[in-house]
C-alpha cells in the first residue's frame, strides 16, 4: 500500500511540474495599490475572460524579507528598496493562472511596466496609477513563473 502511494505521489509531481515547465502556467501578483484601491475582483474577472484558469490564490501580506526574497534578482538595481517598501506596505493576491501559453499570452494583458505606455483595454492601462504603482505582477519566462509560483504555493496548494 505505502509503495503504491509513493509511486502515485511521484506521477503527481512529475506530471505537475511537466505541466508547468511546458508553458501552460504563469504566475501573477496583483499589488498593494491595486487591492487598497478595491480593483483586485476586476482585475480577476478580466484574467478569467481572457481564458485564464485560477490554478491556486491567495490572499496574503509581504513582510519585508519576503518581498526582498521574491525580488532578490533585482538586488542591485537602484529602485530595490523602494519596490520592497512598496510590496510590503500592504495586502496581495497570489495566483497561479492556466493557459495555452500561458506566460506571453499573460504579459500581452497585463500591458507595459508604465500604463501610460500601455496598450488600451491591457489591465495596467485600466488599473496601475503609475509605473511605480502598476497594479500587477506577471511572471516573464516559464522558468520565472515556475520559481514565483513555489514561491508562495506547496503542490497541494493547486488545483
Amino acid at each position: 500500500m505505502l509503495v503504491l502511494f509513493l509511486n502515485l505521489k511521484l506521477i503527481f509531481v512529475a506530471t505537475t511540474i511537466s505541466h508547468i515547465m511546458s508553458g501552460n502556467t504563469t504566475f501573477t501578483m496583483i499589488k498593494p495599490d491595486a487591492f487598497e484601491a478595491g480593483k483586485t475582483g476586476m482585475i480577476l474577472q478580466k484574467i478569467i475572460e481572457n481564458g485564464f484558469r485560477i490554478k491556486a490564490l491567495r490572499l496574503s501580506h509581504l513582510h519585508k524579507e519576503d518581498a526582498e526574497a521574491f525580488y532578490a534578482v533585482h538586488k542591485e538595481r537602484p529602485f530595490f528598496n523602494g519596490l520592497v517598501k512598496f510590496m510590503s506596505s500592504g495586502p496581495i493576491v497570489a495566483a497561479i493562472l492556466e493557459k495555452e501559453n500561458a506566460v506571453d499570452d499573460f504579459r500581452k494583458l497585463i500591458g507595459s511596466t508604465n500604463p501610460a505606455e500601455a496598450a488600451e483595454g491591457t489591465i495596467r492601462k485600466l488599473f496601475a496609477e503609475s509605473i511605480e504603482r502598476n497594479a500587477v505582477h506577471g511572471s516573464d519566462s516559464d522558468e520565472n513563473a515556475q520559481i514565483e509560483s513555489n514561491f508562495f504555493f506547496s503542490q497541494f496548494d493547486r488545483h
